[in-house]
């Protein structure tokens, strides 16, 4: 067998049913997919019940653990000669396991990603998330699929992997978040072989709401950290720009609230109209190339302005997150945390 597909599932079913049919859909038919239930209070059996005379398919139901520890649950597991990693809020097109394949067959790869893109179907705020998450103007565009990449590190949603190596480095790690990147890492210290495939693309949900967005990419900023105390050389100069935005951020409105203070209750209301122009001009013109561009690429000029929410609560989100762990592990010396742990997916 050449793919095994191993997706952790907590609390989506109807997700789940999704990708299933997107899987019925593929062009190649090498393959299994394998899905473990982790620990959910809404489980998806039902859903996979459907499929199982239509998929070699295979329903595991665990303790909660984390995706990692799934994960690894369903690698020990499985029979294919690549697994495939895959989020259960993906889904693919027709031709996603013919992309991977010829991607190998060109080139071969110990590991292996994609990049993602908004479906149709997704509600405007999914788009306006997943525009935020692969734009040029908050990402640099390096989820988008962009190729030209010193070292490309896949992440969970879209992963590939030979079985012979995830067992050999012990698959992922027992971070809450942050894992994707911890195995990644791993990857490139064992010498192995990773590349980005652009044309094995998925269609990623991302979170459905601003609140979920918020503690997802706040939590990332927290893994940030956490990586960094385990890898110091993996921190870049493009890991701090979301902390430097969000400090930016905080100043500008400063400057325009004591800008509107002045204006309306001191004498100086020339100083206070430069600082209220100052505060507010660059947050103006960050947001309108945020919006004209998310409008030209979603032919939707709601999209390009919740494109605009989606983009600061990014930034400022990870910051944050980056920030806090920054202040307890780095500056108090406390251990490895997470924070949400408890709510995460919910």
């Amino acid at each position: 067998m050449k793919y095994s597909v191993i997706v952790p599932v907590f609390n989506r079913p109807d997700e789940v049913d999704e990708l299933l049919e997107s899987l019925l859909g593929q062009e190649e038919k090498d393959f299994e997919v394998i899905i473990v239930e982790d620990g959910s209070q809404v489980p998806c059996k039902e859903v996979c019940n459907k499929y199982a005379d239509r998929l070699d398919l295979h329903y595991y139901c665990k303790e909660n653990s984390g995706p990692g520890q799934s994960r690894n649950y369903g690698a020990e597991r499985a029979k294919g000669e690549y697994l495939l990693i895959l989020d259960s809020d993906v889904v693919l097109p027709n031709g996603y396991l013919h992309a991977v394949s010829e991607e190998l067959e060109r080139e071969p790869a110990d590991a292996f990603g994609g990049p993602d893109c908004a479906h149709d179907s997704f509600t405007d705020t999914q788009k306006a998330i997943s525009y935020s998450m692969t734009s040029f103007f908050t990402t640099g565009g390096i989820r988008g699929g962009k190729k030209k990449l010193d070292k490309f590190y896949p992440r969970s949603f879209n992963m590939g992997i030979r079985r012979d190596v995830y067992q050999e480095l012990g698959g992922f790690s027992k971070m809450r978040f942050g894992e994707d990147i911890d195995f990644s890492i791993r990857i490139f210290k064992a010498g192995k072989r990773c590349r980005l495939f652009p044309d094995a693309w998925v269609w990623h949900k991302r979170r459905t709401d601003f609140r979920k967005f918020w503690r997802q990419v706040y939590n990332s900023g927290i893994a940030r950290i956490n990586l960094y105390k385990k890898y110091p050389e993996s921190l870049k100069l493009v890991h701090l720009l979301p902390m430097v935005f969000t400090v930016g951020t905080i100043f500008l409105n400063l400057m325009v609230l004591c800008g509107i203070i002045m204006f309306c209750f001191s004498s100086t209301k020339s100083v206070g109209c430069i600082l209220l122009l100052l505060g507010l001009l660059p947050l103006l013109l960050y947001s309108t190339v945020i919006c004209i561009d998310s409008t030209r690429q979603n032919n939707s000029v709601k999209i390009g302005l919740l494109s605009i929410r989606a983009a600061f609560i990014q930034l400022t989100g990870y910051g944050c997150g980056f920030i806090s762990a920054w202040w307890k592990r780095c500056v108090c010396g406390k251990d490895e945390f997470a924070a949400y742990e408890k709510n995460f997916y919910k």
